[in-house]
């Protein structure tokens, strides 16, 4: 049984990053998957709990407004691929676009570097994009994607950033704007939910925002265990829906 393994480390315009295997002896040696970007920790598989219910809150908010079937999601943020996973756990889901400005990472799946990379590689609903998420959502186009990929979708379900107020990079701000937030709006089908990831609680301000360009507009507190520190730690989900 190995204790640490560094599966893949390359360098990217955002910084050099790493992904790493582990036994955890607080787990009693359960494997750990962790990716780092520079000295900071991006993701962990100990911690999947918020990426799966961005998935599921936000396609049960699709089906609840009538929407379920032949679903088009877009999920933007790769990662170890549970968000994307869990969507194509929907029957209901006709397509997948996962996009991600990492090459690295998308190529962890294709390799089956990480465990979750044959489910999304193998399903043909699932693609992953490479490409710059946020330069998508700002674009004319009509959705995301290149070819016929640019298709109005039903859901677009973001992970990338720390939270609305904390960005992986600093160009990453302008979409946290009426102006950006509007761009995304206009790729979805009317009636289609945005959904996003945070790891901070939730934002009075940020729903305020989102309720300038959205409707029905909330945020949902998504706890879990965390052995660090054995109690439970929490994410937020924001969810809304384009009129």
């Amino acid at each position: 049984m190995f204790d640490f393994e560094e599966l893949d480390f390359q360098s990217t315009p955002l910084g050099d990053i790493s992904l790493r295997r582990r036994a955890e002896p607080r787990l009693g040696g359960e494997i750990v998957y962790e990716v780092k970007l520079g000295d900071e920790f991006l993701m962990s598989s100990l911690f999947p709990e918020a990426e799966i219910q961005l998935a599921r809150l936000g396609l049960e908010a699709l089906v609840e407004s009538g929407m379920d079937t032949e679903l088009d999601v877009v999920v933007g943020g790769l990662g170890l691929g549970y968000t994307a996973a869990a969507v194509l756990e929907v029957p209901a889901v006709a397509s997948l676009t996962v996009i991600d400005v990492m090459a690295p990472v998308i190529d962890w799946h294709r390799r089956g570097l990480v465990p979750l990379g044959a489910t999304l590689c193998d399903d043909a609903r699932c693609t992953l994009l490479q490409g710059d998420f946020f330069a998508l959502a700002a674009s004319d186009a009509a959705g995301f994607g290149a070819g016929d990929a640019v298709a109005p979708v039903h859901a677009v379900l973001l992970d990338i950033d720390h939270s609305p107020r904390h960005w992986l990079h600093p160009d990453n701000r302008g979409f946290y704007s009426i102006g950006g937030l509007q761009a995304l709006a206009n790729k979805l089908h009317a009636g289609g939910v945005f959904g996003l990831w945070s790891n901070e609680p939730p934002d009075n301000d940020f729903i305020a925002l989102l309720g300038e360009v959205f409707v029905d507009c909330r945020s949902h507190v998504v706890r879990f265990a965390n052995p660090y520190t054995g109690g439970r730690s929490s994410n937020t989900v924001y969810l809304a829906h384009r009129a």
